[in-house]
């Protein structure tokens, strides 16, 4: 397993409630028979390919301590670069007006992640699982963000059941759009680790199209929501760029970009209104 020492450090500070620094303190401590009562079942349960973060509860990622579990995608490093190029373009003070869309907010991790940084920006977070929702309102609950306000009275996060943008008012539009949906094909679910491939809800990774299928559908949608000057920020597959660009064209936005991730790997997309 990949990691394997960091992972058998966090399970056994989880199970006797040390930090990784305070086990390399207690080097010499002998472990008592319900110390390893504690540990055995949480090492069986990584043995068995079960998310790290699942079984500790929590992953920590873009300043928060995000809630985790079977409801939700896991949010995965990669993305915090798709929330650094969302804060980029909010204003982090006078942006009372900057209202963001998060599309398939999953754990809540974009919409509470944003919120966090940019206090005066009102976010909406919509997701078709009702699962998802309900894990995303836990986490904005610890963030102290349910029911946070604005300075001007609005809400400054807001979850929503919906389709993409189906249950959205029709005359809401936005300043950013950001999401990181569904993009891969069935072969690349196939090949992919046991921990997503058993773990993670199906209906978060795969798309009919290449892939690519939900991502065109939020670009056309984008560009009736987007206000003039507004930004579209997508996560998206390997191999996928050129039709997106493509998409991008079509649908009337402009100044597409692709952007690589710091791996080197294309993985966002950008377009404007």
């Amino acid at each position: 397993m990949e990691s394997a020492r960091l992972n058998a450090e966090q399970l056994i500070g989880h199970a006797l409630g040390l930090k990784r620094m305070q086990i390399y303190l207690q080097f010499e401590r002998l472990l008592t028979e319900a110390d390893l009562e504690k540990i055995r079942p949480l090492v069986k349960r990584r043995a068995q390919r079960e998310p790290l973060q699942h079984i500790l509860g929590s992953v920590e990622w873009g300043g928060l301590t995000l809630k985790c579990d079977r409801r939700a995608l896991v949010p995965r490093p990669e993305t915090e670069e798709l929330l650094e190029l969302a804060l980029e373009r909010i204003p982090s003070a006078g942006g009372q007006d900057c209202r963001v869309l998060d599309l398939g907010t999953g754990t809540g991790a974009l919409a509470l992640a944003i919120a966090r940084a940019r206090p005066e920006a009102r976010v909406t977070a919509v997701d078709a699982s009702d699962e998802a929702l309900a894990l995303a309102a836990e986490n904005a609950m610890a963030a102290g963000l349910a029911g946070a306000v604005t300075a001007d009275g609005g809400r400054r996060v807001t979850l929503l059941r919906s389709d993409w943008f189906g249950a959205l008012p029709a005359d809401e539009r936005f300043e950013l759009i950001v999401s990181n949906p569904p993009y891969l094909t069935e072969e690349e679910l196939a090949a992919a680790e046991p921990e997503v491939r058993v773990h993670d809800p199906r209906g978060a990774l795969v798309a009919p199209r290449e892939g690519r299928a939900d991502l065109e559908t939020i670009i056309a949608g984008a560009a009736q929501r987007l206000v003039p000057g507004g930004w579209l920020l997508l996560e998206t597959g390997i191999a996928q760029h050129a039709a997106l660009l493509e998409a991008v064209a079509a649908a009337g936005l402009r100044d597409g970009e692709s952007r690589r991730d710091l791996s080197g790997r294309d993985r966002f997309v950008l377009a404007r209104k």
